[in-house]
């Protein structure tokens, strides 16, 4: 797992050359129906990436129109030798949206229409143990800013499965409510998810009496006159959600678990349906607009309990 992440994060060829001109159109076109930042880098970027490795160096194509579904297939092919089939899968999806659209802009035929995707192998969702939840909270355990700040951000992904992205967007200010996305009262947080669609998730008292305590310390921070509520060591500003990331990773070193903050998201969604919780209110706490997702998580789910109900069954047999 590690060492796909880590091939897949190597710098890539992205100079599109003469076709980078209809990508910047394709990325206009993605702001304007609102997708995110992050959305619009990964699918433009899958499109350069494309051209630069595959069209420029090993076809004569000066023109998108000239792209044919062969084309797509050897880079498919290309991406299948080197990477995860998932991997795989993103990318040409991510392509497959910029040929729709380009298809449609200029009324081109469509290369990519009769291209399946590749399939993806679906695995059990890996969810925490007790054991691994209670080794993460002791790595957490203390009354500094540093812990007390970890203790809170690990208490709210155990509570709620929201995105990296999500919880380094949490705002807080306390004087003005209003502009605050924190109820400790209530026991909600607004987040804010893709395309900045805002939603309010729910915490148990636990994660309510973490935040209380890390808010306490924070108000002594020299930079706790910002609105982002997670903020860094020795008076640094604001943590990015890939600060929170390689926090979440060291502390998971630290307590000897293999940890991550989709992991937690993970074992949320599980725990959730594991427990009887309806998938319509998953879908919504997790900002889920599709129900793909839920049949992974419903698999997880289903296999823990088959398992369950096999010790019940069996354990009295001879």
């Amino acid at each position: 797992m590690t060492a796909l992440r880590a091939r897949c994060r190597q710098p890539k060829q992205l100079d599109a050359g003469i076709l980078q001109a209809e990508i910047n159109s394709f990325a206009l076109r993605l702001a304007a129906e609102g997708k995110a930042a992050k959305t619009i880098r990964t699918y433009t970027e899958a499109v350069q990436w494309f051209a630069a490795a595959h069209l420029i160096p090993r076809t004569s194509h000066a023109r998108w129109d000239q792209v044919s579904g062969h084309d797509v297939q050897r880079w498919l092919v290309h991406l299948l030798t080197r990477y995860s089939d998932a991997y795989a899968s993103n990318q040409f999806r991510a392509l497959q949206q910029f040929f729709r659209w380009l298809a449609e802009e200029e009324q081109l035929l469509d290369p990519m229409a009769r291209l399946r995707a590749p399939r993806v192998t679906e695995k059990l969702v890996p969810v925490f143990t007790s054991e691994e939840l209670s080794a993460l909270a002791k790595a957490w355990q203390g009354r500094s800013f540093g812990q007390r700040r970890d203790a809170a951000i690990f208490a709210v992904l155990t509570a709620t499965g929201i995105r990296a992205g999500e919880l380094a967007g949490i705002r807080y200010d306390p004087l003005d409510p209003r502009r605050s996305d924190l109820d400790l009262w209530a026991r909600e947080i607004t987040v804010r998810g893709k395309g900045g669609t805002a939603r309010v998730v729910r915490i148990g008292h636990e994660a309510a009496r973490a935040l209380d305590r890390y808010m306490r310390v924070r108000s002594r921070h020299g930079q706790a006159w910002r609105r982002e509520l997670w903020l860094g060591m020795n008076n640094r500003g604001p943590m990015t959600a890939n600060g929170i990331y390689q926090m979440i990773s060291r502390r998971g070193q630290q307590a000897g678990v293999d940890a991550w903050t989709h992991r937690f998201r993970h074992h949320f969604s599980h725990t959730w349906l594991d427990r009887g919780g309806s998938e319509g209110d998953l879908m919504e706490l997790n900002g889920w607009s599709s129900p793909q997702m839920l049949r992974r998580y419903g698999a997880s789910a289903r296999s823990a309990r088959a398992r369950r109900t096999y010790d019940r069954i069996m354990q009295d047999r001879p």
